[in-house]
């Protein structure tokens, strides 16, 4: 993009409450680290959501210019069921439910989540930080900080969060749509003191236990995702980014030990940043509920993954989303509209890219990087990209080069993706696609001889077999999407 033309990229800070404008720590550059699953089990949507706006934000600064380093842990090391240091260690559990080792569970559904990343055209990070690779990181910082902000109990060594300024500020207030999840640990100097070393009860022994100086154990949840970013981005680094869940205790948990560490009261990132939640009505997307929604599920559905992308950019990332088989079938109509879109103007364009000149792309241009500049505001660079697909008469190769640029922060795949691939059969078809087409060839003689009689049957019959009939589309069929 032409950066002397480019709007001032304003954030919204979580920690600050307001709108700030994106200054690097270091010029140029953006560092950028987001909190990234625990993998006892497959991320449901509602968890895929971070991610997919995670990379909004990534595809963003990299348009803007900005040379970015992108950093997602993988948390490999079993946190409890609760983030207040409460429950069972969700890793040990799974495994013994499955009857596997801890490091199977936690390769298998590392791999799963990794799927899920590429149906969704999430770029790769920079890094994939495994948190079992930095334990022996975890134990010295732990050791670090333990004197003058710890101190120990039974169960862990626990820091205390009086001894740091600010505590809490992140976490909205009671009167602010707050919520308090911290259980009471006997002995706790103060409620929200959370632990920074989990100790192996008595008699137990874990798949996963390192020694350390508070006994044989593993490391608070909080305590890796502080160690990882500093190893990897340095303190302050630019932008850390989650889910609104952690917004109450996760983070501010981080930044209590940041400001330990760095013996300050940075927070540790100049810009917080949480998307928020991905609702669904029909309860089903909880891990707890068993057959949950996942972006395998819809593909099994018969909806193409970026389908889901698509819905999560129609709406603000800070607005909560509703998920519903409607909504979806609807982002899946207007996803297959762009793309036979596309495919017209790369045709018209022979497939030549031209520099932007014409005032009106210029414009167009402009509106867009306006759009984005705002805080991320995908639900408003949408239609400016469907305005640039109706702009037929402006010269096609400026428009593709247009294109490109937008889709480079959407991440569609509209270079690639063809209507064909769209059409995705659901895992329970009745039909193969040849009997399909034969069925519709015998539809359209019938059209052509006027015997719509038998046309109708045809129809009746791909219907209640799980196809509908698409009269005016090339493709001529889909697969019926019932949720």
């Amino acid at each position: 993009m032409n950066d002397t033309a480019a709007h001032p990229l304003k954030l919204f800070n979580s920690l600050t409450r307001q709108m700030e404008e994106f200054v690097p720590v270091h010029p140029d550059e953006a560092r950028v680290y987001t909190c990234g699953p625990t993998v006892y089990n497959y991320p449901h949507i509602g968890n895929m959501r971070a991610y997919v706006f995670a990379d909004l934000l990534g595809r963003t600064l990299s348009w803007k210019g900005y040379k970015l380093t992108h950093v997602i842990n993988i948390t490999d090391v079993g946190h409890l069921t609760d983030d207040a240091d409460d429950g069972e260690d969700k890793l040990e559990k799974m495994a013994a439910e499955k009857a596997q080792s801890i490091w199977e569970i936690a390769k298998h559904y590392t791999e799963a989540y990794w799927q899920d990343i590429k149906a969704l055209n999430i770029r790769q990070p920079a890094h994939w930080s495994i948190a079992t690779d930095y334990v022996p990181a975890m134990i010295e910082y732990a050791e670090g900080i333990a004197d003058k902000h710890c101190y120990e109990l039974e169960s862990g060594l626990y820091f205390d969060v009086s001894t740091v300024a600010d505590y809490g500020s992140l976490a909205r207030a009671s009167t602010d749509d707050g919520e308090g999840r911290i259980e009471t640990v006997e002995g706790k100097r103060n409620a929200a003191d959370f632990a920074i070393w989990r100790k192996t009860p008595p008699g137990e022994k874990r798949q996963m236990e390192w020694d350390s100086p508070w006994g044989k154990g593993a490391p608070g949840w909080h305590l890796e995702c502080s160690v990882m970013s500093e190893a990897l981005l340095g303190l302050p680094f630019d932008i850390h980014t989650g889910g609104i869940d952690h917004r109450e205790i996760h983070h501010p948990n981080e930044i209590a030990q940041n400001q330990a560490h760095s013996c300050s009261d940075h927070s540790g990132a100049k810009i917080w940043m949480h998307n928020n939640f991905l609702i669904d009505r029909t309860g089903k997307m909880s891990k707890s509920s068993g057959d949950f929604l996942r972006v395998q599920l819809l593909i099994d559905k018969g909806f193409h993954p970026l389908a889901y992308r698509l819905m999560c950019l129609q709406a603000h990332y800070r607005s909560e989303l509703e998920f519903s088989w409607e909504n979806l079938v609807a982002a899946l109509t207007r996803l297959k509209r762009i793309v036979m879109g596309v495919e017209r103007l790369r045709e018209k364009a022979d497939g030549q890219t031209a520099a932007i000149d014409h005032p009106a792309l210029v414009q167009l241009r402009n509106k867009f990087d306006a759009a984005l500049s705002e805080d991320l505001n995908s639900s408003k660079g949408l239609p400016l990209l469907e305005e640039l697909l109706g702009l037929k008469k402006l010269p096609a190769g400026q428009r593709l080069t247009l294109l490109s640029e937008m889709d480079s922060v959407l991440g569609l795949e509209l270079a690639t993706l063809k209507r064909d691939q769209l059409r995705v059969r659901p895992i329970d078809a009745k039909l193969e696609e040849t009997e399909i087409e034969t069925q519709l060839d015998q539809r359209q003689k019938a059209k052509a001889e006027k015997d719509f009689a038998t046309a109708d049957s045809i129809r009746d019959d791909l219907i209640a077999q799980g196809v509908d009939l698409m009269d005016g589309d090339p493709l001529r069929w889909e697969w019926k999407i019932d949720g």
